[in-house]
């Protein structure tokens, strides 16, 4: 099976390819939910995405875990907030790309907290955790599978991750939930992805065979390595109805500020 696995600005160039290919199953999309839920937001061109591809399964999931510089004096995220009162307009939280779901959880908990952090924008992850292990800026709303490894080498610090419960992985770090922010909670899932016009008959039988190799232990283990969770067994209707929801609520939050797309 050929699979067009692009990521980043290279995107379109995926779906590009998915377009032009045969209706046969012999080429799939591998792609994050933000190519429906963010990238709209970002990239003026991809606004009409979701209309071109359908998400016939997830493959794995996790949620953000917010991060801080070491140097930091809070431990925990009530003291975090305490200190980014008591000292306005110095703190501030980077994200892995402007407009994401990194940026806007930043945005959300400002509102939420009453606090006043400032938005640094970065092409990647890499490039930002740098900078916060460094000290150039303070926190960041991160993916788990690049944070994990500082987080346990100790070149950063967890105060809370957005998923509805704790995760495996981070079994002592608390869930925004947890804490008084529910408004907070998010996930981001890995998901296969088809054209809508494929025969329904050869969606389903894509989809079994997805889940069938997905129950397999070994994959799950593979996935908890990489810092990932397995996906939920969720059909194509409840995944399009959540990136409905999700592109909304990021929408919302981004308009609050006047963002614009490139």
């Amino acid at each position: 099976v050929g699979i067009a696995e692009k990521v980043g600005a290279q995107i379109m160039i995926a779906v590009n390819e998915l377009n032009q290919a045969p209706r046969d199953g012999t080429t799939l999309l591998v792609g994050v939910n933000a190519l429906v839920s963010e990238i709209p937001h970002i990239v003026k061109q991809a606004a009409n995405i979701g209309n071109e591809i359908k998400p016939l399964a997830e493959i794995s999931r996790g949620g953000l875990v917010m991060v801080g510089n070491l140097q930091l004096p809070a431990k925990t995220l009530p003291e975090l907030i305490a200190y980014v009162k008591a000292n306005p307009g110095k703190v501030n939280f980077a994200s892995y790309t402007a407009g994401t779901l990194s940026h806007v959880m930043g945005l959300q908990l400002n509102k939420a907290a009453g606090i006043d952090m400032l938005h640094v924008g970065y092409k990647g992850s890499t490039p930002a955790l740098q900078d916060v292990m460094g000290g150039h800026v303070q926190l960041m709303f991160d993916g788990m599978a690049t944070s994990i490894p500082l987080i346990k080498a100790g070149k950063i610090k967890a105060f809370a991750v957005s998923s509805p419960k704790r995760s495996p992985l981070l079994p002592d770090v608390p869930t925004f939930t947890e804490l008084g922010f529910p408004q907070l909670e998010a996930i981001g899932w890995m998901g296969l992805w088809v054209k809508p016009d494929m025969p329904a008959q050869l969606q389903a039988q894509i989809r079994e065979a997805t889940l069938k190799a997905l129950a397999q232990p070994a994959v799950r283990e593979r996935l908890q390595e990489l810092g990932f969770e397995l996906g939920q067994p969720r059909t194509p209707e409840q995944l399009s109805a959540a990136l409905k929801a999700d592109y909304e609520r990021v929408g919302a939050v981004l308009q609050s500020v006047g963002f614009k797309p490139e």
